[in-house]
Protein backbone atom coordinates (compact mmCIF):
# COMPACT_ATOMS: atom_id res chain seq x y z
CA UNK A 1 0.00 0.00 0.00
CA UNK A 2 1.55 3.39 -0.99
CA UNK A 3 2.41 5.69 1.76
CA UNK A 4 3.84 9.59 1.76
CA UNK A 5 7.08 8.86 2.29
CA UNK A 6 6.45 6.76 -1.39
CA UNK A 7 8.92 7.73 -3.92
CA UNK A 8 5.97 7.84 -6.23
CA UNK A 9 3.73 10.80 -4.98
CA UNK A 10 3.19 14.64 -6.26
CA UNK A 11 2.82 17.31 -4.08
CA UNK A 12 0.91 20.59 -4.69
CA UNK A 13 1.17 23.66 -3.13
CA UNK A 14 -1.15 26.53 -4.02
CA UNK A 15 -2.63 29.79 -2.39
CA UNK A 16 -5.38 32.46 -4.16
CA UNK A 17 -8.37 34.33 -2.74
CA UNK A 18 -10.17 32.37 -0.08
CA UNK A 19 -13.70 31.69 -2.52
CA UNK A 20 -16.24 28.33 -2.17
CA UNK A 21 -15.55 25.26 -3.53
CA UNK A 22 -11.38 25.40 -3.68
CA UNK A 23 -11.06 21.97 -1.82
CA UNK A 24 -13.97 20.12 -3.60
CA UNK A 25 -12.53 21.32 -7.09
CA UNK A 26 -8.71 20.39 -6.16
CA UNK A 27 -9.86 17.08 -5.16
CA UNK A 28 -12.01 16.42 -7.71
CA UNK A 29 -9.48 16.88 -10.26
CA UNK A 30 -7.56 14.25 -8.50
CA UNK A 31 -10.28 11.51 -7.87
CA UNK A 32 -11.12 11.93 -11.65
CA UNK A 33 -7.51 11.42 -12.97
CA UNK A 34 -7.18 8.26 -10.88
CA UNK A 35 -5.31 10.05 -7.95
CA UNK A 36 -5.05 8.76 -4.29
CA UNK A 37 -4.73 11.31 -1.48
CA UNK A 38 -1.67 10.38 0.56
CA UNK A 39 -1.83 13.66 2.73
CA UNK A 40 -3.97 17.17 2.78
CA UNK A 41 -3.81 20.28 4.73
CA UNK A 42 -5.14 23.16 4.75
CA UNK A 43 -5.51 26.88 6.10
CA UNK A 44 -7.43 30.29 5.30
CA UNK A 45 -5.89 33.34 6.45
CA UNK A 46 -9.09 34.66 7.62
CA UNK A 47 -7.55 38.46 8.02
CA UNK A 48 -6.29 38.51 4.37
CA UNK A 49 -8.53 36.33 2.64
CA UNK A 50 -6.12 34.07 1.48
CA UNK A 51 -6.52 30.16 1.08
CA UNK A 52 -3.53 28.03 1.31
CA UNK A 53 -3.04 24.11 0.49
CA UNK A 54 -0.86 21.07 0.41
CA UNK A 55 -2.04 18.34 -1.25
CA UNK A 56 -0.26 14.91 -1.97
CA UNK A 57 -1.13 11.91 -3.94
CA UNK A 58 0.21 8.46 -5.07
CA UNK A 59 0.87 8.63 -8.95
CA UNK A 60 0.98 4.73 -9.49
CA UNK A 61 -2.24 4.76 -10.92
CA UNK A 62 -2.59 8.66 -11.77
CA UNK A 63 -3.64 8.94 -14.98
CA UNK A 64 -1.73 12.22 -16.40
CA UNK A 65 1.96 11.53 -17.02
CA UNK A 66 4.00 13.81 -14.66
CA UNK A 67 4.58 16.15 -17.86
CA UNK A 68 0.85 16.60 -17.80
CA UNK A 69 -0.07 17.14 -14.56
CA UNK A 70 0.74 21.22 -14.63
CA UNK A 71 -1.02 22.13 -17.81
CA UNK A 72 -3.77 19.62 -16.55
CA UNK A 73 -4.34 21.72 -13.63
CA UNK A 74 -3.29 24.74 -15.30
CA UNK A 75 -6.39 24.73 -17.36
CA UNK A 76 -8.95 22.47 -15.42
CA UNK A 77 -8.12 24.39 -11.99
CA UNK A 78 -5.46 27.15 -10.68
CA UNK A 79 -6.85 29.52 -14.34
CA UNK A 80 -10.44 29.44 -13.18
CA UNK A 81 -9.70 29.86 -9.34
CA UNK A 82 -6.33 32.84 -10.11
CA UNK A 83 -4.36 30.65 -7.95
CA UNK A 84 -0.52 30.37 -7.54
CA UNK A 85 0.42 26.98 -7.44
CA UNK A 86 3.70 24.63 -7.36
CA UNK A 87 3.92 21.18 -8.03
CA UNK A 88 6.79 19.11 -6.81
CA UNK A 89 7.48 15.10 -7.45
CA UNK A 90 8.62 13.63 -3.97
CA UNK A 91 11.52 11.52 -5.87
CA UNK A 92 13.17 14.72 -7.07
CA UNK A 93 16.30 15.01 -5.42
CA UNK A 94 17.05 18.43 -4.83
CA UNK A 95 21.16 19.82 -5.07
CA UNK A 96 21.64 22.25 -2.28
CA UNK A 97 25.28 24.54 -1.56
CA UNK A 98 26.30 24.70 1.78
CA UNK A 99 27.62 28.75 2.55
CA UNK A 100 29.85 28.33 5.69
CA UNK A 101 32.68 30.49 7.17
CA UNK A 102 34.45 29.72 10.36
CA UNK A 103 32.07 27.92 12.84
CA UNK A 104 31.57 24.28 11.85
CA UNK A 105 28.67 23.19 14.45
CA UNK A 106 25.61 24.23 11.13
CA UNK A 107 28.26 22.80 8.61
CA UNK A 108 29.14 18.90 10.69
CA UNK A 109 25.49 18.53 11.33
CA UNK A 110 24.35 19.23 7.60
CA UNK A 111 26.44 17.10 6.09
CA UNK A 112 26.18 14.27 8.41
CA UNK A 113 22.57 14.20 8.03
CA UNK A 114 23.35 14.01 4.39
CA UNK A 115 25.90 11.38 4.65
CA UNK A 116 23.47 9.25 6.73
CA UNK A 117 20.82 9.31 3.93
CA UNK A 118 18.37 11.00 6.51
CA UNK A 119 17.66 13.23 3.72
CA UNK A 120 17.53 12.64 0.22
CA UNK A 121 19.66 15.66 -1.22
CA UNK A 122 22.59 15.93 -3.07
CA UNK A 123 25.52 18.17 -2.22
CA UNK A 124 28.18 19.14 -4.70
CA UNK A 125 29.69 22.08 -3.51
CA UNK A 126 30.64 24.00 0.13
CA UNK A 127 31.28 27.66 -0.65
CA UNK A 128 33.21 29.39 2.23
CA UNK A 129 34.79 33.27 2.41
CA UNK A 130 37.49 31.61 5.06
CA UNK A 131 39.32 28.05 4.00
CA UNK A 132 39.37 27.28 7.65
CA UNK A 133 36.70 24.21 6.92
CA UNK A 134 38.41 22.87 3.92
CA UNK A 135 39.14 19.93 6.01
CA UNK A 136 35.41 19.17 6.57
CA UNK A 137 34.68 19.57 3.26
CA UNK A 138 37.69 17.94 2.24
CA UNK A 139 36.34 14.55 4.60
CA UNK A 140 33.21 14.46 3.56
CA UNK A 141 34.51 13.92 0.10
CA UNK A 142 32.43 17.31 -0.87
CA UNK A 143 34.04 20.16 -3.43
CA UNK A 144 34.90 23.22 -1.46
CA UNK A 145 35.51 26.50 -3.14
CA UNK A 146 37.45 29.35 -1.13
CA UNK A 147 36.24 32.85 -2.23
CA UNK A 148 37.22 36.05 -0.07
CA UNK A 149 34.84 38.35 0.29
CA UNK A 150 35.40 42.31 1.26
CA UNK A 151 33.13 45.45 0.21
CA UNK A 152 35.86 46.05 -2.59
CA UNK A 153 35.41 42.90 -3.90
CA UNK A 154 31.71 41.52 -2.84
CA UNK A 155 30.52 42.22 -6.91
CA UNK A 156 33.32 39.88 -8.40
CA UNK A 157 33.01 37.62 -5.26
CA UNK A 158 28.92 36.89 -5.45
CA UNK A 159 29.53 36.78 -9.46
CA UNK A 160 31.73 33.88 -9.10
CA UNK A 161 29.67 32.33 -6.66
CA UNK A 162 26.69 32.78 -9.00
CA UNK A 163 28.79 31.17 -11.59
CA UNK A 164 29.56 28.38 -9.24
CA UNK A 165 25.78 27.26 -8.25
CA UNK A 166 25.01 26.94 -12.00
CA UNK A 167 27.70 25.01 -12.74
CA UNK A 168 26.28 22.34 -10.60
CA UNK A 169 22.75 22.99 -11.17
CA UNK A 170 22.27 23.83 -7.73
CA UNK A 171 18.36 24.55 -6.76
CA UNK A 172 18.95 25.79 -3.27
CA UNK A 173 21.68 27.36 -0.66
CA UNK A 174 21.77 27.34 2.94
CA UNK A 175 23.70 29.38 4.63
CA UNK A 176 25.49 27.58 7.58
CA UNK A 177 26.44 30.43 9.99
CA UNK A 178 27.89 32.27 6.53
CA UNK A 179 29.10 35.94 8.28
CA UNK A 180 28.74 37.69 5.04
CA UNK A 181 25.45 40.17 3.75
CA UNK A 182 23.98 38.81 0.38
CA UNK A 183 23.44 41.30 -1.87
CA UNK A 184 19.31 41.74 -3.51
CA UNK A 185 20.77 40.88 -6.98
CA UNK A 186 21.97 37.55 -5.55
CA UNK A 187 18.96 36.90 -3.63
CA UNK A 188 17.24 37.51 -7.27
CA UNK A 189 18.82 34.54 -8.79
CA UNK A 190 17.35 32.04 -5.85
CA UNK A 191 13.94 33.82 -4.27
CA UNK A 192 12.53 31.74 -1.37
CA UNK A 193 15.68 29.60 -2.14
CA UNK A 194 18.09 31.02 0.17
CA UNK A 195 17.82 29.81 4.10
CA UNK A 196 19.55 31.37 6.70
CA UNK A 197 19.88 30.84 10.72
CA UNK A 198 20.25 33.60 12.72
CA UNK A 199 21.62 33.77 16.40
CA UNK A 200 18.21 34.83 18.32
CA UNK A 201 15.21 34.94 18.40
CA UNK A 202 14.59 37.20 15.72
CA UNK A 203 14.03 40.47 16.52
CA UNK A 204 16.62 40.47 19.64
CA UNK A 205 20.74 41.35 20.00
CA UNK A 206 21.55 41.62 16.73
CA UNK A 207 25.23 41.92 16.10
CA UNK A 208 28.44 40.02 16.38
CA UNK A 209 28.12 39.26 19.91
CA UNK A 210 24.69 38.64 20.56
CA UNK A 211 25.28 35.55 23.88
CA UNK A 212 27.46 38.16 25.56
CA UNK A 213 24.75 41.09 25.18
CA UNK A 214 22.08 38.49 26.03
CA UNK A 215 24.27 37.83 28.79
CA UNK A 216 24.54 41.40 29.98
CA UNK A 217 20.32 41.83 29.50
CA UNK A 218 20.23 38.60 32.20
CA UNK A 219 17.95 37.02 29.54
CA UNK A 220 15.52 34.14 30.88
CA UNK A 221 15.36 33.02 27.18
CA UNK A 222 17.94 31.92 24.48
CA UNK A 223 16.60 31.30 20.65
CA UNK A 224 17.22 30.54 17.17
CA UNK A 225 15.58 31.62 13.81
CA UNK A 226 15.53 29.96 10.30
CA UNK A 227 14.50 32.26 7.79
CA UNK A 228 14.16 32.30 3.79
CA UNK A 229 16.66 35.40 3.28
CA UNK A 230 15.32 38.70 1.14
CA UNK A 231 16.95 42.17 0.28
CA UNK A 232 16.10 43.08 3.80
CA UNK A 233 18.79 41.99 6.28
CA UNK A 234 16.99 39.15 8.85
CA UNK A 235 13.59 40.14 7.90
CA UNK A 236 12.82 37.71 5.70
CA UNK A 237 9.98 34.31 5.59
CA UNK A 238 10.65 32.81 8.97
CA UNK A 239 10.29 29.00 9.07
CA UNK A 240 11.30 27.64 11.76
CA UNK A 241 12.36 29.28 15.66
CA UNK A 242 13.07 27.52 18.74
CA UNK A 243 13.91 28.73 22.35
CA UNK A 244 16.21 27.28 25.41
CA UNK A 245 15.95 28.61 29.08
CA UNK A 246 18.98 29.94 30.91
CA UNK A 247 19.56 31.30 34.16
CA UNK A 248 21.86 34.11 36.26
CA UNK A 249 23.97 30.84 36.70
CA UNK A 250 24.74 30.47 33.04
CA UNK A 251 27.71 32.04 31.95
CA UNK A 252 28.50 33.77 28.44
CA UNK A 253 29.92 30.01 27.69
CA UNK A 254 26.78 27.97 28.59
CA UNK A 255 24.76 30.26 26.21
CA UNK A 256 27.24 30.06 23.49
CA UNK A 257 27.35 26.23 23.60
CA UNK A 258 23.14 25.93 23.94
CA UNK A 259 22.72 28.45 21.41
CA UNK A 260 24.81 26.84 18.78
CA UNK A 261 22.93 23.84 19.88
CA UNK A 262 19.80 25.47 19.04
CA UNK A 263 21.30 26.84 15.46
CA UNK A 264 22.03 23.43 14.87
CA UNK A 265 18.72 21.96 15.39
CA UNK A 266 16.89 24.74 13.88
CA UNK A 267 18.26 25.09 10.56
CA UNK A 268 18.33 21.09 10.01
CA UNK A 269 14.44 21.61 11.09
CA UNK A 270 14.05 24.17 8.34
CA UNK A 271 16.11 22.54 5.42
CA UNK A 272 13.99 19.32 5.92
CA UNK A 273 10.51 21.37 5.60
CA UNK A 274 11.95 23.00 2.66
CA UNK A 275 12.85 19.50 1.64
CA UNK A 276 9.50 18.36 2.15
CA UNK A 277 7.76 20.89 0.45
CA UNK A 278 5.76 22.25 3.33
CA UNK A 279 6.62 25.71 3.04
CA UNK A 280 4.57 28.19 1.49
CA UNK A 281 5.66 32.07 1.37
CA UNK A 282 2.85 35.11 1.41
CA UNK A 283 3.51 38.50 2.05
CA UNK A 284 7.00 38.03 3.68
CA UNK A 285 4.91 35.12 6.16
CA UNK A 286 5.21 31.28 5.60
CA UNK A 287 2.60 28.66 6.24
CA UNK A 288 4.30 25.77 7.19
CA UNK A 289 2.09 22.37 6.53
CA UNK A 290 2.86 19.64 9.28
Amino acid sequence: MSSASDPHSAILLVHCRDQRGLIAAVTEFLSRHGGNILDLDQHVDAVRGVFFMRVEWDLERFALARDAIGPAFAKEIADPFDMHWRLHFSDERPRMAIFCSRLSHCLFDLLARCQSAEWQVDVPLIISNHDELRPVAESFRIPFEHIPVSAETKFEAEARQLDLLRQHDIDFVVLARYMQILSADFISHYPERVINIHHSFLPAFAGARPYHAAHDRGVKVIGATSHYVTAELDAGPIIEQDVARVTHKDSVQDLVRQGRDLETVVLSRAVWKHLQRKVLCYDNRTVVFG
